[in-house]
């Protein structure tokens, strides 16, 4: 259970970005990757209205909220590090190393689009960054977001085709084919889409870690009712929310361009939208809501374990549901299974005190040390 005097906002971060992460890579995962990668495929009006609203509320946003955790991560291990007198470059190294090793496995047999590689070579660099300032953190971290859009746009633009072979193989791989074949083509797709989603989303990767490494700095991550999280509620949520909505239904409907356009622009607004509007449901939970948190705290193993579940009911290799299902259902399923992670997880940790993939991250980050917490 949550302790009294733990802070609340990170628990709650972690799940609502948990719930918002899932719905969106499912689109990925229970259908065309390749056909679907830039321009968003709908059959029904069902599918066309859920990828609208997952374009609108969760796309590139619940990667910006995952982001400034990691950048509250970091602050939280510098400050248990302080505490156990332990030496905070090695960990910090450690625990880089045990991210890069999950990712490469992770996105190879299970899911390509994994976020976890991506983390570990842009978490490298905030490393340097450690000892900034707040006032340095916010400003580098604003700059960074609006870098971003500078360099990812025009990638985004940047003709992408695709030949009838390509999309034969993956339907091969997902529809009947066996686990090795899905492999092959999720390594294979890995391999592609590291170094774009580096271009596309590693730079503002980096500026919400230093935001939320700027968080744990200032106080404002252990104080949900500070000021400034009511103004980024105040100024960004509705506006964000609505611009964003506005830019999905563009990028659906058209114009294309100008839809993503506002879609990547608007994102880190309804991020810090999201972040006052989570600042505000911080309160002390009841005890249902509190085993959720506390199995929310073990996001590592639900984000994993969603990819290794969703892959094993979409593809060929389990129910075999690949592009079976509208994107309605698909989303559902993904909320299900999240959900009934959540359950697991709080058995498990009633048991247990991490979850089994923080502790596998745990024993490496602290390998070599005198102790492991």
């Amino acid at each position: 259970m949550i302790s009294s005097d733990r802070a609340l906002m990170p628990d709650y971060l972690r799940l609502v970005a948990l719930f918002g992460i899932v719905i969106v890579n499912v689109q990925f995962i229970a259908f065309s990757t390749v056909q679907g990668f830039v321009a968003p495929v709908g059959e029904t009006v069902g599918d066309v209205v859920t990828l609208w609203l997952v374009n609108g509320l969760a796309l590139l946003k619940t990667y910006g909220l995952f982001s400034f955790m990691f950048g509250v991560g970091l602050g939280f291990l510098m400050r248990a590090a302080e505490r156990r007198d332990l030496p905070f470059g090695q960990i910090y190294r450690n625990r880089m190393i045990g991210l890069l090793g999950l990712g490469i496995a992770h996105g190879c047999l299970f899911f390509p689009g994994d976020i976890l590689v991506i983390y570990a070579i842009t978490g490298s660099v905030l490393y340097c960054l450690r000892n900034a300032g707040v006032r340095t953190l916010v400003r580098l971290g604003a700059g960074l977001l609006v870098l971003q859009l500078a360099v990812g746009l025009p990638l985004l633009f940047a003709p992408l085709e695709t030949s009838a072979e390509i999309l034969e193989y993956e339907r091969a791989a997902f529809d009947t084919g066996g686990f090795g074949e899905a492999v092959i083509f999720r390594s294979v797709g890995f391999a592609f889409t590291v170094p774009l989603f580096l271009a596309i989303q590693g730079i503002s990767a980096l500026g919400w870690f230093c935001l939320g490494l700027a968080s744990v700095k200032s106080g404002m991550i252990d104080a949900a009712d500070h000021p400034l999280w009511a103004r980024a509620r105040r100024v960004c949520l509705v506006p964000g929310v609505v611009l964003s909505l506005i830019g999905a239904g563009m990028w659906q409907w058209g114009p294309v361009a100008g839809g993503v356009a506002v879609v990547v622009i608007v994102a880190p607004i309804t991020t810090l939208g999201y972040l006052g509007l989570i600042a505000a449901l911080s309160r002390p939970p009841g005890p249902v809501v509190a085993r959720a948190l506390s199995a929310g705290g073990s996001s590592l193993s639900i984000y994993l374990g969603q990819s290794i579940l969703l892959s094993s009911i979409f593809s060929g290799y389990g129910l075999g549901l690949w592009e079976d299902l509208s994107r309605t259902t698909a989303t559902a399923i993904a909320v299900c299974v999240t959900l009934l992670l959540i359950v697991m997880l709080s058995i498990w940790r009633h048991w247990f005190r991490l979850g089994p993939f923080e502790w596998v991250l745990r024993r490496i980050t602290y390998a070599g040390t005198r102790t492991v917490p």
